[in-house]
């Protein structure tokens, strides 16, 4: 009876670390309250991807996913209006078919200081 009792607190105990460490993990990161909307725009849709800095997800690697290194100087060179045009109509019409079209989701204006705030995130590495 004694022994039966300790197997169960000993499950029990097992299963509230394994859920609180996969809550803990998988908790999605907030922007600071008075983040400007193209900051709180790339948690909403680009941070489970590309990270919160820019550089990658590891929540992505699980899928196999290989998110753009907004970081990247390659990233910096390009064009406000290629940045513009890859959120909005995705990446399948330019040969990256992971990255989603989120025209439907977002108005133009959200998606320009959404590539505002990309462009801050190349910007922030430079100066490491």
């Amino acid at each position: 009876m004694r022994r039966g009792v300790l197997v169960l607190v000993a499950a029990v105990a097992v299963i509230g670390l394994f859920a609180g460490g996969l809550a803990w993990l998988l908790t999605d990161a907030r922007p600071r309250a008075n983040a400007p909307r193209g900051e709180r725009l790339y948690y909403a849709y680009c941070a489970e991807c590309h990270g919160l800095d820019g550089r990658g997800s590891w929540r992505a690697s699980l899928f196999l996913l290989r998110p753009g290194d907004l970081t990247d100087p390659r990233v910096a060179a390009q064009s406000d209006r290629y940045l513009f045009d890859l959120i909005k109509h995705g990446g399948a019409t330019i040969g990256r078919p992971g990255m989603p079209a989120f025209g439907a989701q977002l108005s133009d204006d959200d998606l320009a200081q959404l590539v505002a705030f990309v462009r801050t995130l190349a910007s922030r590495d430079r100066r490491r």
